[in-house]
């Protein structure tokens, strides 16, 4: 899976020199909460946030008044408050990395860029979205996970076995077992009833976690 294929494209974004004030209102408008700051060239300069915006508001600490903060905020711009050398990752990338890569930094979306030039936004919403595939949520039929021997030839004697039952796997995934020498596998399958599933799975002395 490929961040290209979910990644929102054509995002909002906004210039150096645009006032915090209208972008507040457009990414009220748009129901974002980030959005990309280029420059007249068209390069990646920054990103503002909701977050940073809200910081800009007015301390009760502060000893100015509320007629000299009106005015100080009404003519602040995107440059002063900007994030610079935002967090970026190419649309190439697999959607693996973007979600190691926005864990790590504790973001919740990423500027997603086509060499240089600005190609889109990945958010937590998008990476939801791809795990509904990835698990194939879509789907109507069968899911298990099953606990296997980390050898060469588990996952086609299973596939070959379901096969011949006119059964289908529309998705797998793996993950560590309970030791090195195993893997879990968890896959959907159509075609054939839970029943038949649990009898290829136990007939091939796989350790069954979880069906249904």
């Amino acid at each position: 899976m490929i961040v290209r294929d979910f990644m929102t494209k054509n995002p909002v974004y906004t210039n150096p020199k645009e006032l915090i004030s209208n972008i507040k209102n457009t990414m009220d408008r748009e129901k974002i909460g980030k959005m990309p700051v280029l420059d007249d060239s068209g390069n990646l300069v920054g990103v503002i946030t909701k977050t940073d915006i809200k910081k800009t508001m007015p301390s009760e600490a502060t000893s100015l008044d509320i007629y000299e903060l009106s005015y100080l905020i009404s003519k602040m711009t995107a440059e002063k408050v900007m994030k610079k050398k935002p967090i970026t990752i190419q649309k190439d990338a697999t959607i693996e990395e973007a979600a190691k890569l926005m864990a790590e930094n504790s973001i919740s979306s990423v500027i997603v860029l086509d060499g240089e030039v600005l190609a889109g936004i990945l958010t937590k919403t998008d990476l939801f979205k791809a795990m509904v595939d990835m698990f194939g949520f879509k789907y109507e039929g069968v899911r298990a996970s099953v606990e296997v021997s980390d050898n060469c030839g588990e996952l086609a004697k299973i596939s070959s076995a379901i096969a011949e039952k006119k059964g289908k796997i529309v998705s797998f995934i793996t993950a560590d077992g309970s030791d090195v020498s195993k893997r879990i596998i968890t896959f959907k399958i159509i075609g054939i009833n839970k029943e038949d599933v649990e009898e290829i799975l136990k007939n091939l002395g796989a350790d069954i976690k979880d069906i249904r």
